[in-house]
Parts: C-alpha cells; structure tokens; sequence
C-alpha cells in the first residue's frame, strides 16, 4: 500500500499564519498560536467525564481529586510529546507509526484505535441523548437517533475554517466552565476536605469500586484520540520550518496553548468531581447519574436552599454543549486514524456517519435489551471510559518510542528523564489497568 501522499487533515494543515520567530510580542503570538488546545481540551471534559468525576464525587467526596490532578499531568507531559511530534517532524501520531511497523500490527493498531474511538463517540452520543431528556423531555432512544444529525453541525462549524472552530469551542469552554464554578460556588464546598482528596490513596488499588471509577477518570482524561488529534492540529500553523530557532518557538507556544488549555479543563472536572462530593455524598443511591444530579439540583430535601430550576437547566445545557462540540474532535481525530493507518480518506461527513452508526447499533441493540433505562446507559458510558484506559498504552508506548528517535526530532528528541518518565507513566496506567482486570476476573 503506498505511503500517504499529504498530511492528514490537510484543509486545515499549515492554514494558519504565525508571527516570525523575530517579532517580539509575546501576546500576539500566543493567541496566534492558541487555539488546537482547545479542541484537545474539550476531549477532556466530554460526558465521559462528567459521569466518572461526578460518580466519584458522589460516592467517594473528594477522595478522588488525587486521581484526576495526577490525570491531568500525566495528560499534559503526553500530550506535549504529540505536539513535539508534530511540530518538529511535521507527522501525526498514526502516520509516524504506521511508516515503522508492519503491515499486520498497523493493522491490528488501526482496528484497536476505531474501537477506541467508537468509545469515544459513545460517550457523546449518549450524553447529548441524555441533555435531550433532561432539557425537552426526549425520549432516549428519539435522543440517540436524533444524534445522527450532528454531522450536520460537524460540517457547518467546518466551513467556518479551523480558527473560527477553535474561537467557537474556546466560548464553549469558557460557558462550561463558568456554570460549574456558579454551582459550586453556592454549594460552599469545604476547602480543608477538598485539600485532603488531593493525597492519594492506597485504598485506589485495594477497593474494587474506587479502582473501577479510577480507571474511568483515567481513560476519561488521557484519552487516545487526543493524543491522535493533537499531533495533527499541531501542524495547522505556518511557520518556517527549514529555520530551528522557529521551529523551536513554534513548539514552545504549542506547549503554552496546551497547558492552558489543559489546566482549564482541570478546572472544570475538579468543579464536577467537588460538586458531587459537596452536595450529594452520603445521599440515598449516591446521586452518580445525570438524571439524578440534574433532578437532585433543583430539589429541596437533597440540597436544599441551593435548589433551583435555573441551576439544573444550566447543567443539562453545559451537558448539550460539551456533547455536540465533543462530535468535532472525535470526527477529526477518527480521520486522522483512518487516514494514517490504513491511507483511506474519506470526507469527514462520510466518516462522522460511518463512525456513528457503527456506534449506534450496539447502544440501540442495548437500548432494546434494557428498555432505554437511563442508569444502564449512564453505566455504559463509566465502562467505555474504561476500554479507552486499556486501549491507552497501545498508543502511549509508540509515542514515546518515535519522541525518542533522533531520526524524527534531532536535537528535539526526548531526554533520558524524558524517556524514563514517559515509560513509567505509560507502566503505571498500564498496571492499573491489569489490576481493574485481575479484580474482575
């Protein structure tokens, strides 16, 4: 099969003009390197995580703040060695791993990463099917089917080219971010309590539910097709690469969109995980659904004062939101994987449809065999977040591998502590994985 002949996603590849290394204004260059984090980052605070960060808050207070703030790093080191690969050897995740393996294990990468993506597109399609419910009284299964239609949005946000995108899901964000810190503000959260969730626990390994919903932040947080997403959309601006002292730049500003945009997304989930430990810890059925917080928020004999219409209506409406923008990153992200892995381009409409339909028939095979029942389908969603976890180090241990190679990145390549550090990582989520395994079987 021959080698692909562009880069992938190449409408939106080298679009984007940037400041020569020579200017000298800080601000302008980093908004005009700004913006691929925040498509990165919404990946971060997709449904999937909305439901493991207030599940654990719900049921374990704020005992598993640790487990996200090391998440978030963990996301950020890995992250920055996908934008290293993209910026410097002007390749994606995909394209550089499949130019180094066989036929066979590209193959057998590409089938594990579309299962992971299916994952993701899981998540989205069953959250948004929810703030449906919650906001219209939909139906869940109208909701699931009605999602089908989102390609439709894909393709508007599309034509308004890759800035406009990023400008419109950095409003996204910022809304988000804003109705949870509203709600938690009222909850009055203990500031000590939250302190002391930010010390891990042996308990995280030992306790079967706590090590479930642990590997479910993880895959929520440090998720494949980011790292994927990331390592293309690093290539939309345009700058000289044949110069070092720009490329060089070039990849410190990417890291500062990053960060800030990875630090934001942070916020927000530590705003989930504190608001369902703050207000629905110790209730009756430990308030772990969507339903039930949105119910929970405007009922007085669960929170009481701070019950309020407008508080749940504000959460079923950041839900929408993060649901329908979520569609966009997973729609590149799959073409990316597609086209690097197997050569295969599609537009993007074809590949939403594709992949979403492929995700549809199992939800509505479920659907039928449980009756729509809301909690199944929230459950559904933990445990994709899950298989996202286990799906992880297939894609973490090729990219430390190709950041360590000097015949990508030259003198970018990664140090020794780099190396060490990254395999490590990727070692320890991938005994946290065996482990959920093991206390399964």
């Amino acid at each position: 099969m021959p080698e692909p002949t562009r880069p992938s996603l190449d409408e939106v590849n080298r679009s984007v003009p940037v400041p020569s290394v020579y200017e000298t204004s800080f601000f302008q260059k980093f908004l005009a390197y700004s913006g691929p984090g925040a498509l990165v980052a919404i990946g971060y605070m997709d449904p999937g995580n909305w439901l493991t960060s207030l599940a654990g808050g719900s049921q374990y207070r704020y005992q598993l703040l640790a487990v996200l703030v090391l998440a978030i790093l963990v996301a950020m080191f890995m992250q920055d060695l996908a934008i290293k690969l993209g910026v410097v050897a002007r390749q994606d995740l995909a394209q550089a791993i499949a130019a180094q393996v066989p036929a066979p294990v590209r193959i057998t990468l590409w089938l594990l990463n579309e299962v992971a993506m299916m994952a993701t597109d899981l998540t989205g399609v069953v959250g948004t099917a929810i703030a449906l419910k919650l906001l219209f009284d939909l139906p869940l299964v109208y909701g699931i089917l009605l999602t089908v239609a989102d390609v439709l949005i894909v393709l508007l946000f599309l034509r308004f080219g890759i800035r406009r995108i990023e400008f419109i899901v950095l409003v996204a964000i910022l809304t988000v971010g804003l109705i949870f810190a509203i709600e938690v503000w009222r909850a009055q959260p203990v500031p000590s309590a939250i302190a002391r969730g930010l010390v891990p626990s042996l308990s995280l390994l030992t306790n079967h539910e706590k090590l479930i919903l642990s590997v479910g932040i993880i895959g929520a947080t440090i998720m494949p097709h980011n790292l994927y997403l990331h390592s293309a959309l690093a290539q939309s601006r345009r700058y000289d690469e044949h110069d070092p002292a720009q490329v060089t730049e070039a990849l410190r500003f990417a890291r500062w969109d990053s960060t800030v945009h990875l630090l934001a997304a942070l916020l927000i989930n530590a705003l989930l995980l504190i608001l369902g430990g703050t207000l629905f810890f110790g209730q009756t059925g430990q308030l772990s659904s969507l339903q039930a917080v949105y119910l929970g928020l405007k009922n007085s004999a669960v929170v009481g004062a701070l019950a309020s219409p407008v508080m749940s209506w504000l959460f079923a409406v950041a839900l929408l939101i993060t649901g329908l923008i979520s569609s966009i990153t997973s729609t590149l992200s799959g073409q990316i994987v597609m086209e690097g892995y197997i050569h295969i381009r599609l537009p993007l409409w074809q590949r939403r449809l594709l992949t979403r339909f492929v995700t549809l028939v199992p939800i509505i095979l479920i659907g039928v065999a449980v009756g729509f029942n809301d909690h199944t389908f929230e459950a559904l969603i933990v445990y994709a977040q899950v298989v996202l976890s286990i799906a992880l180090p297939f894609t973490l241990f090729p990219l430390i591998h190709l950041t360590d190679q000097p015949s990508l990145l030259g003198n970018h390549v990664n140090r020794r502590f780099t190396a060490i550090l990254g395999y490590g990582l990727t070692a320890v989520i991938t005994v946290f994985n065996l482990q959920l395994l093991l206390s399964v079987i």
